[in-house]
């Protein structure tokens, strides 16, 4: 069963790879499911391929998303996922690309692709070119930075408070009171030396 399902994956990315001007660099097979590698430029000429193709039938935009390789010179993936409800099958497409080359859109093919795509930019900074609205959805108004790469601060750069003398929300640079932050190092295999917070009442009744 997993060998003619696997067939049916390798038949159809060679089907893929010999699409005209699809530029695949590559295709794998992994856990049963097909992702193809294509050059960035071609993004729009094979995802319509996938849509309109006999063969593939992929008319379902279920998602895109980035991946961030830091060490990299392309250091981004920008990976598509699509589903062929005809075919009952998927495919995952990968470009990759870096911080300010520009990735064709796909909201002329797909036009769920326009806030995938606004996402991908908000959280990675990954740019797309001609897309209709490209500005941040998920974060807020003057946000510094994109959350998701890797050399992204896990406390952020600012930190936001209601002001009751100036009546607004401001921006601040993030402040770590070290003297109200305590590490004991202790292993999570050993118990606790002091009575934690909310234990007072079993402490108690144990001594009974």
């Amino acid at each position: 069963m997993v060998d003619l399902m696997d067939e049916s994956l390798r038949e159809l990315g060679e089907h893929i790879a010999g699409a005209p001007g699809a530029a695949v660099r590559g295709f794998a097979i992994v856990h049963g499911e097909l992702t193809v590698d294509i050059e960035a430029s071609e993004i729009v000429r094979v995802l319509k391929f996938l849509r309109d193709d006999s063969v593939c039938q992929f008319g379902v935009l279920i998602d895109i998303c980035g991946v961030d390789w830091p060490k990299r010179a392309r250091r981004f993936d920008v990976v598509y996922h699509l589903l062929s409800l005809h075919q009952n099958q998927r495919v995952r497409v990968k470009i990759e690309t870096d911080e300010e080359t520009a990735v064709p859109t796909a909201v002329g093919v797909f036009p769920a692709a326009n806030w995938f795509e606004r996402e991908a930019f908000d959280m990675y900074g990954i740019l797309f070119a001609d897309h209709p609205d490209l500005r941040r959805l998920l974060t807020d108004y003057g946000f510094s930075g994109y959350p998701l790469r890797k050399d992204f601060p896990l406390t952020g750069f600012v930190e936001v408070r209601y002001d009751d003398e100036q009546k607004r929300v401001v921006y601040e640079p993030v402040k770590l009171n070290q003297e109200f932050r305590t590490f004991d190092f202790m292993s999570p295999w050993e118990g606790a030396k002091y009575i934690l917070p909310g234990d007072e009442k079993a402490a108690k009744e144990g001594a009974a």
